[in-house]
């Protein structure tokens, strides 16, 4: 592995030269001033940023579309909230010089066509708005119908970002669908163990979450799988440190501000050239029963996936009553 670098440079520094960083926020003012390369959302970050004054301009824009682009209530809503996230995204994009994710409706997770449906209208929004689909990502969330709607999007040159990734099944099918982008989840992982397993050491190289990812990196690189891994949902300074060298890793404010504020140095932990001389098994072509049963019997992965698809639904569901209030209002 690479040796340790000067410690006098910002960890967040140091981090950006062996890995692209990503900002997991809505916020235009955070984004500016930590300059990642990428930036993702979702209806939490939405949720939060949408209720900020300064965004007002955009909400009304997206309601103005829905209203006139909706033939129903719900249609009217649906398109509004499907606007916005674009509206948020593109302002997103005058920031970063990468891509930005935006993601499909979490309650779309267990259907396949609606959630490509939902991926193309999203990817035609952003036409309008004079954005190549080569800058946007379309998240969804990686069940086997996540990942199919994923495997069928790219096969049309749109560029999806599987999350909610828990288990090496989820990270193994996504592969094999040749999906752009990964988002395995390292602090909510964690969270599990800590919960279940409070008796076992869960500290530094010990972390479940670290565990997981590095796995997926180091099989995907041993098998050259083009697709792309995006360490997500950090709690820790020491979670970033002990990934550094991972494709990408999308952060939150907060941790990018410790990141920012370390100066005790960074090593490169993850490196594709090492990954390739590993004795690692290759998994077979999962079939949709073979990657349940795989998926299965991982309890924290079927757990923290269900539980991740309803925690997200929940903010949907609080955005669109907010958005219901605006546009009665409007």
């Amino acid at each position: 592995m690479a040796a340790k670098r000067t410690q006098y440079e910002p960890t967040l520094d140091l981090l950006k030269k062996v890995t692209t960083v990503v900002a997991d926020t809505a916020d235009f003012e955070l984004i500016e001033k930590y300059k990642p390369q990428d930036a993702t959302t979702n209806p939490s970050l939405l949720l939060m940023a949408a209720q900020k004054e300064e965004y007002g301009h955009l909400l009304k824009k997206a309601v103005a579309y829905g209203k006139k682009e909706g033939k129903t209530p719900e249609e009217v809503l649906d398109k509004t909230a499907t606007k916005l996230a674009v509206l948020f995204g593109c302002e997103i994009l005058k920031k970063v010089p990468g891509r930005v994710s935006s993601e499909v409706d979490a309650r779309l997770s267990y259907d396949k066509e609606a959630s490509v449906a939902k991926g193309k209208e999203i990817i035609a929004l952003y036409a309008e708005e004079g954005i190549p689909k080569e800058r946007v990502l379309i998240k969804l969330a990686s069940t086997w119908e996540g990942i199919q709607a994923g495997a069928e999007l790219e096969k049309c040159g749109i560029h999806c970002n599987l999350t909610l990734l828990f288990s090496f099944a989820q990270a193994v099918a996504c592969a094999q669908a040749g999906v752009t982008l990964i988002s395995p989840f390292v602090g909510r992982i964690l969270d599990w163990y800590k919960q279940f397993e409070a008796d076992k050491d869960h500290t530094d190289t010990n972390d479940p979450g670290v565990i997981s990812v590095t796995k997926i990196y180091n099989y995907y690189k041993k098998y050259g799988y083009k697709t792309i891994v995006m360490g997500a949902s950090f709690r820790t300074v020491e979670e970033i440190k002990n990934l550094a060298g991972c494709d990408y890793l999308t952060i939150g404010p907060s941790i990018l501000t410790k990141l920012q504020e370390d100066k005790t140095g960074l090593e490169q932990k993850l490196c594709a050239e090492a990954a390739k001389k590993m004795d690692i098994p290759k998994v077979e072509e999962l079939t949709q029963g073979k990657f349940l049963w795989m998926h299965n019997e991982d309890r924290m992965a079927v757990e923290k996936l269900s539980d991740g698809i309803r925690k997200f639904a929940v903010d949907c569901g609080k955005l669109d009553d907010q958005l219901r209030k605006i546009i009665a209002s409007a």
